[in-house]
């Protein structure tokens, strides 16, 4: 596999870490914003990945980076609570709280995080690997 190859294959899952990390957040910014209106609530959302495998018909080594297909908002139920003091609270003092879990979403972000740093030291790895090689040309 070419070292071009492999800078593309690093760079595509740093930009979907990317993608992963910046929803992540959002997500954590929005846990408690609450509403009085079940349609109004913010929904948790979910990054969807492809794999994009590469295969030029040279009959060399295929590779395969990944792609961001779309960010989807999760389905499962948002959180009720019965707050009738709550400036938001509906007629019958109901508000809605996201479906975030924060734990869940910390878990994800660190995870996406040590994704991005192995990406970054593949990145790292492969410009040491390309500068030994010019270096034995110079010999």
């Amino acid at each position: 596999m070419s070292f071009e190859s492999i800078s593309r294959i690093a760079g595509s899952a740093m930009s979907a870490q990317t993608v992963r990390l910046n929803t992540i957040a959002s997500n954590l910014a929005n846990a408690e914003a609450a509403s009085g209106v079940e349609g109004d609530t913010y929904r948790a959302r979910k990054p969807v990945f492809a794999t994009i495998y590469d295969n030029d018909g040279s009959g060399g080594t295929p590779g395969a980076s990944v792609q961001v297909l779309d960010v989807i908002q999760s389905d499962e139920p948002l959180r009720r609570m019965h707050q009738p003091d709550h400036p938001l609270a509906n007629e019958a003092g109901d508000i809605y709280l996201p479906n975030v879990n924060p734990v869940a979403e910390m878990t994800d972000m660190m995870s996406a995080s040590r994704a991005f740093e192995t990406s970054v030291e593949v990145l790292t790895r492969t410009r040491q690997m390309q500068m030994a090689v010019l270096r034995l040309g110079e010999s």
